[in-house]
């Protein structure tokens, strides 16, 4: 499975550490500004209730079609950077979602649950190993 979750800390470091890709809900209230949202400063790494994703090479291959339309930390956007900070708005979960029911990448229904839930919050981050 391309998508691990833990339910502590304890299990992911022994797991594997901080080796991961992590895709995390952004839990910033949506009226705070676009360089607030993906200031370093402003992330906390390692929720539990983050997708955790081990191998970069296979996620970036199955994944960056469809994660084309981040934000960056320095405001510009693009494909996923697999090392910085991705930030993805609201407005753009449905359309992710429909570009994964038509792609049907690797473990996709699993991100499309997680990715559902994700409607609760300010978007999500992917955040790079």
């Amino acid at each position: 499975m391309l998508f691990l979750c833990f339910n502590s800390q304890k299990e992911r470091r022994k797991y594997g550490g901080s080796k991961f890709i992590e895709l995390q809900f952004c839990k910033l209230p949506v009226e705070t500004e676009i360089k607030d949202i993906v200031a370093v400063d402003n992330i906390n790494h390692w929720q539990n209730e983050s997708l955790y994703i081990c191998d970069a090479n296979v996620f970036y291959r199955e994944y960056s079609r469809i994660f084309n339309c981040g934000i960056y930390n320095n405001l510009k956007s693009g494909v996923i950077d697999i090392y910085g900070i991705n930030y993805y708005a609201p407005s753009l979960l449905d359309s992710v979602i429909e570009k994964l029911h038509k792609e049907k990448p690797l473990d996709y229904e699993y991100l499309i649950n997680w990715l559902n839930i994700a409607k609760k919050y300010n978007g999500f981050y992917i955040l790079g190993i």
